[in-house]
């Protein structure tokens, strides 16, 4: 698919960009710590961090299809906001996140420029009133909004069988290790630009494996929050029991450094955000960063229903020494745990839980529409007519748009949908709960994305670490647990990911122009 011309403009101007002191900074796996060590040395500001990043982009992107739209001149602004907020404080007294570059998915609004259309020509020209919740404690932190990110269009939602990564804005978004692999789900374009290195920090949403499956075929780090510990408000969701806003990062201290910013209380998603805030611990996320923080973890191992690799293949060698290696870091681990009724608590997610899911995504995408402060649409129904008038765009004949009809017929939350939020809170209390609570857990690790919807239908907290490569495509490593126990998974994971820094950039042979 052809570039937007607005961004297919700016990606041939910005191409000739960048300072010689910028230019000297060493991109490629760049963390945040290591951006505020170039601040601190005076060998990079923000506005040279940006420009690199844009040059980047305009590199990879027309090949990756990672990238949805830029703000350059917002994002340049914003920049250089920080870098004379740095001259004046000192870069030490800054928060992590101050003039970090980050690409939001195109499901999360900005005030701005900026469109956030789930990947769907129906929303281009939408702008919201005010940005969203994250958007909005994002900026607050320091950060400089660089653009938006491409995804599965309307977040996997619109029917079956369309490719995960791809939507008319965006086209269909490429793995950047394997070209031929899945980009996996429908946070991809975060997941990509993050593994490209085409941006420092990036943030997903997830309401089933959409942070946890592009993360793990994409060789980064994502964090699945426990649901609302992030806002939702501003954001194209799904389902409000399900749906949560995330990091996707090269590392775990990054996407740690990242959550640390965009939790809390936030007025406009009150009744989640209140009860999740809770969890938030005195100091904060990055105390956890710890590197024995495997000692003394008690660490379920789900094989059944999870590991399920032939035997002699590179990942149950990989994950053989990789429960070695938390053994020797003092992990606890309870192997062959079983989740009772795994299989019932599939057939929901493919009946019970579909079905609340139609129900809550009109409710959610109508009330979203209604907030924006201008739009070409206002409702699902003007959604499904845009694209009925413009077949050909959307790709009607060959993909359909079975699910937005199915959810247009809905009719809110009537005693069909409550039975199936009251089977699913039975099925989660007699599944994960009473497994991680009769053997005394800390965490249950799964390989990849593979318990995604395990964790989905509680609002569990999950995070992905890459684990290894198997014919050049990454696979994961997750650690999930109850909600709040983000401290306990990010210690795990933390210890986890610097005890093997499995973790390596693709070559981007296929891609670079």
């Amino acid at each position: 698919m052809a570039l937007p011309p607005s961004l297919r403009f700016f990606l041939l101007l910005v191409a000739g960009c960048g300072g010689a002191t910028a230019a000297a900074f060493e991109l490629e796996e760049a963390t945040i710590d290591s951006i505020h060590r170039a601040f601190a040395a005076g060998e990079l500001t923000s506005r040279g961090l940006v420009e690199l990043y844009l040059r980047r982009i305009a590199s990879l992107d027309p090949a990756l299809h990672a990238v949805i739209e830029l703000d350059p001149d917002g994002a340049l602004a914003a920049a250089d906001r920080a870098d004379a907020a740095a001259a004046r404080s000192g870069p030490s007294a800054l928060p992590p996140l101050h003039g970090i570059p980050v690409l939001l998915k195109d499901n999360i609004a900005a005030a701005g420029p900026l469109n956030a259309t789930a990947g769907s020509l129906a929303m281009v020209g939408s702008r919201p009133g005010c940005d969203a919740g994250v958007v909005e404690r994002l900026r607050g932190a320091g950060a400089v909004i660089l653009g938006t990110a491409s995804l599965s269009e309307w977040c996997n939602f619109r029917g079956a069988g369309i490719p995960a990564g791809w939507s008319p804005r965006g086209g269909q978004g490429k793995n950047p290790y394997v070209p031929s692999a899945t980009t996996c789900s429908s946070s991809s374009g975060s997941a990509i630009s993050a593994a490209a290195n085409m941006v420092a920090v990036t943030i997903g949403t997830e309401t089933d494996g959409s942070i946890m499956c592009p993360s793990s075929f994409n060789s980064v780090v994502g964090i699945k929050p426990t649901v609302g510990l992030t806002s939702r408000a501003g954001v194209i969701i799904i389902s409000p029991r399900m749906d949560t806003v995330g990091p996707i990062t090269r590392t775990v201290s990054d996407s740690v450094h990242v959550l640390e910013a965009i939790v809390g209380y936030d007025a406009r998603d009150a009744e989640a955000t209140r009860v999740a805030s809770q969890y938030i611990p005195d100091g904060g996320y990055k105390q956890f960063l710890n590197t024995d923080g495997l000692r003394g973890k008690r660490l379920g191992i789900l094989r059944k229903d999870f590991f399920r690799f032939p035997s002699g293949s590179v990942q149950e060698k990989v994950f053989s020494e990789h429960f070695d290696i938390m053994s020797k870091k003092g992990a606890i681990l309870v192997d062959n745990l079983v989740i009772p009724s795994m299989n019932v608590i599939n057939d929901a997610v493919q009946s019970g839980e579909r079905a609340l899911m139609l129900a809550e995504f009109k409710l959610s995408l109508n009330f979203y529409l209604s907030e924006l402060a201008t739009s070409p649409v206002r409702s699902l129904s003007d959604i499904i007519d845009f694209n009925s008038k413009h077949p050909i765009e959307e790709r009607l004949a060959e993909f359909g748009q079975d699910y937005l009809i199915q959810s247009e017929a809905t009719n809110g939350i009537g005693p069909t949908e409550e039975r199936a939020i009251a089977r699913l809170n039975k099925l989660c209390k007699r599944g994960l709960e009473k497994v991680m609570q009769d053997n005394q857990l800390d965490a249950i690790v799964a390989p990849g994305a593979s318990a995604h919807s395990l964790l989905a239908i509680g609002g569990y907290p999950a995070i992905t670490v890459p684990a290894g490569y198997a014919n050049g495509v990454p696979f994961a490593i997750c650690f999930g647990g109850l909600k709040g126990s983000e401290p306990k998974l990010i210690e795990t994971a933390y210890s986890f990911e610097q005890a093997t820094k499995v973790r390596k950039p693709p070559l981007l042979q296929h891609f670079t122009i």
